[in-house]
């Protein structure tokens, strides 16, 4: 799998997520199996570059590259500015959202909005494209709804713009997360450009990552919510890939160990009072199904200092390694 210049060392990427895919979890991912892992959505308003937000979102330090940063807006020459601004600051790869389903983005006409206009399109990507000497990446979705699908016209349209990949959400704007994520859209898409193409939507376990390469002849998988509280699953895919064979799921001492770094990191990336409320989500997702896990999130979401929340982690694996010993 190419991006430009760039091989990846496999075809697993990280999903660009807002308010999850921060600098932390996406070393993590890439740590624990992901070949490539994309940058939360970055506005590409200047009046807000110098926000928190926008700070944390562009902080890339001892992350490994290719470094690929996502920008988002409804205007050529803002979107133009905007990856400009980006690769000055580091980025390798600049990927445009025209995928996002939420109302706040699309009510600017940015994300999945776009797709309703084919000439807008056109003009950001080319201006864009013609902005920046790096790569430039496109996520996008089939089409505005299930009855107007028009992600044929839209790759083309990348493709011809000279746009590096593509990557497909198998769902509508109009389906937001909602029902299932169809793939025979990404399959024609495949074969009627020869820029690489990423499947996305529902990719949640190897077998299903497999099927889903199988079917629509993908250069690569994008995982997203999949990887909430389980960054495992990028060896685990890959393992399977190479091998056909499960890969054991981590155990409690890897599990603790992992959580409790990855907190700690949070803790230092956005420091205690910011770090400890970002911290709560991941909690809640690395918890999940597991025993206990609910009532343990429960009292974590109260603790207000790190110290406290890294120590009642702690406690939690310890006192389930001690019931598994019993």
């Amino acid at each position: 799998m190419r991006i430009g210049p760039y091989t990846l060392p496999n075809r697993l990427i990280l999903a660009p997520m807002a308010g999850v895919t921060d600098r932390p979890f996406r070393q993590l991912c890439r740590r624990l199996g992901a070949g490539l892992a994309v940058s939360e959505m970055i506005t590409a308003i200047p009046s807000l570059y110098g926000s928190d937000k926008c700070r944390w979102r562009s902080d890339h330090q001892g992350e490994p590259g290719p470094i690929v940063v996502q920008i988002a807006g409804a205007d050529p020459e803002q979107l133009a500015e905007a990856a400009r601004y980006n690769v000055e600051r580091g980025a390798q790869i600049i990927d445009i959202n025209m995928g996002c389903p939420a109302k706040k983005v699309c009510n600017r006409m940015a994300g999945s909005a776009l797709l309703n206009d084919e000439d807008l399109v056109a003009r950001i990507l080319g201006a864009v494209v013609a902005a920046v000497p790096v790569p430039v990446t496109l996520k996008t979705r089939t089409g505005p709804s299930p009855e107007r699908r028009n992600a044929l016209t839209i790759a083309r349209i990348a493709e011809d713009a000279g746009v590096a990949a593509l990557t497909l959400h198998g769902r509508t704007r109009a389906d937001a997360f909602r029902g299932e994520a169809e793939y025979d859209t990404i399959a024609a898409v495949k074969q009627a450009v020869r820029i690489p193409v990423i499947a996305n939507g529902d990719i949640d376990s190897p077998l299903k990552a497999r099927q889903v390469l199988e079917h629509t002849g993908a250069d690569a998988v994008m995982i997203g919510r999949a990887a909430q509280g389980n960054p495992w699953i990028f060896r685990e895919i890959q393992h399977f890939l190479e091998h056909g064979r499960t890969l054991p799921a981590p155990d409690v001492t890897e599990t603790r160990a992992v959580m409790l770094e990855h907190l700690a990191t949070l803790h230092q990336f956005y420091g205690e009072h910011m770090g400890v409320r970002v911290a709560r989500k991941h909690i809640g997702w690395y918890l999940q199904n597991k025993p206990g896990g609910g009532d343990a999130r429960a009292r974590l979401v109260r603790v207000e200092s790190a110290a406290e929340q890294l120590a009642l982690v702690a406690r939690y694996f310890d006192e389930l390694q001690a019931r598994a010993a019993a």
